[in-house]
């Protein structure tokens, strides 16, 4: 008896245009057009910072490779000619593939993810039209929804239009992590989320996990250099390349203020939380980049002076360590205070964020009035350009199910 297939046999074929190819795109490409998903997912363009490749949706699938080798790199000039019958190219205009995408789908009557794995906020500010226009917007870019409340307010406000889009935001917060859909079903089902708590950095997580670990207050560690980890971290990968963008908190700020707009509109009986008008640059953010280097601008440079303020952080260190607790950068939400920050904390050992932590994992602690005695804690790894495109594609799968395709168990 043969197997049966991941998918039923879907009952929409869902289109995709995917802007951003570099390796959070790459791999996304690649789970689309896996056997699991290619009789589901038809991938009908790709954009990088200077092409788009349109593709056309009768024409024959064509595998990861095959797809991504038909898009010139953005250093190679505009193709003037095709090497496949089925495709075109067009210098790259988010506001143009937009309107180009939204003309199709009412055309074709196939609905259309816009998957946006770029960090580019020009990129962001298309989506209230592409939402308002019928398109879904699935992305892990955090920029859209973590900047401006007025653009937050037209992302929100495009999803009442008249036959409106699908949002899913899962990777902008947790990779492939299910933090926003953990929140979002405490939400909907009546729960009063009191606090978010949680370590959500991989870099942080990182860099804390290797300078700052439990160690008993009559033996206290002396432990390596801040700035031996960050360099380390930043040879394998584990920062951007300008370690400063990782260390000024700036990115659990943005995931933050993420959380802090979905609560803010949600029913609640618990007091009003700050509005955030300039998004992640209105939190209370602790940087831990020392003001002697805040003007460093090549990341190399910076490394090679980080050792200069190694005191700083062993003084840090040591005092935590007098206290039984280890330092970690966390991000907190409390409702009840109406607080939204983010910083370096002290924890007791036993603590779920020093004893559970380990490698780049995130850990996010839910505390709400269902989970009042003990919280819901989501944990795993928060970074990674795999884990990130699976919440990508997973969040997708959302979009096609709720269009109708029947997806197996």
């Amino acid at each position: 008896m043969a197997l049966l297939s991941p998918l039923l046999a879907p009952a929409v074929s869902i289109c995709v245009s995917i802007i951003g190819v570099g390796l959070v795109g790459k791999q996304v490409v690649a789970q689309l057009t896996s056997p699991a998903l290619a009789p589901l997912f038809r991938i009908v363009s790709l954009s990088n910072s200077r092409h788009t490749l349109a593709l056309s949706p009768a024409a024959p699938a064509l595998d990861a490779r095959a797809l991504l080798a038909l898009l010139p790199p953005s250093s190679a000039p505009l193709p003037t000619s095709s090497p496949h019958p089925a495709a075109s190219y067009a210098p790259a205009d988010p506001a143009a593939l937009v309107r180009s995408l939204a003309h199709t789908a009412r055309e074709s009557n196939k609905h259309t993810i816009l998957i946006d794995c770029t960090s580019d906020l020009a990129v962001t500010e298309q989506y209230p039209a592409a939402i308002a226009a019928g398109l879904s917007v699935v992305t892990p870019n955090k920029k859209g929804f973590s900047s401006s409340g007025e653009l937050w307010k037209q992302i929100v406000d495009a999803q009442s239009a008249p036959g409106a889009g699908l949002v899913y935001l899962e990777a902008t917060v947790g990779a492939g992590l299910p933090i926003l859909s953990t929140l979002r079903d405490l939400l909907k089902t009546g729960d009063e989320v009191t606090k978010i708590e949680g370590v959500f950095s991989g870099t942080m997580s990182y860099i804390f996990n290797e300078f700052s670990k439990p160690a008993a207050p009559s033996a206290p560690s002396s432990g390596p250099k801040f700035s031996e980890i960050v360099k380390i971290a930043k040879e394998n990968g584990y920062t951007e390349p300008h370690p400063a963008d990782d260390l000024s908190g700036s990115d659990v700020a943005r995931k933050l203020t993420i959380l802090s707009r979905i609560l803010s509109i949600n029913p609640s009986t618990l007091p009003a939380l700050p509005s955030l008008p300039e998004g992640y640059a209105s939190l209370s953010t602790e940087t831990l980049i020392p003001a002697a280097l805040a003007s460093i601008a090549s990341g190399d440079e910076f490394v090679q002076k980080l050792p200069e303020h190694d005191a700083e952080f062993d003084q840090l260190r040591a005092e935590a360590e007098k206290e039984g607790k280890v330092l970690r950068y966390v991000g907190v939400i409390d409702r009840q205070s109406g607080v939204v920050k983010c910083g370096l904390e002290k924890y007791p050992a036993a603590h779920p964020f020093a004893s559970a932590l380990s490698g780049s994992d995130n850990i996010v602690a839910f505390h709400t009035a269902r989970y009042a005695q003990r919280p819901l804690i989501v944990q795993g790894a928060g970074a990674g350009a795999d884990v990130t495109a699976m919440g990508v594609v997973a969040d997708a799968i959302k979009v096609a199910e709720r269009y109708g395709a029947k997806v197996h168990l």
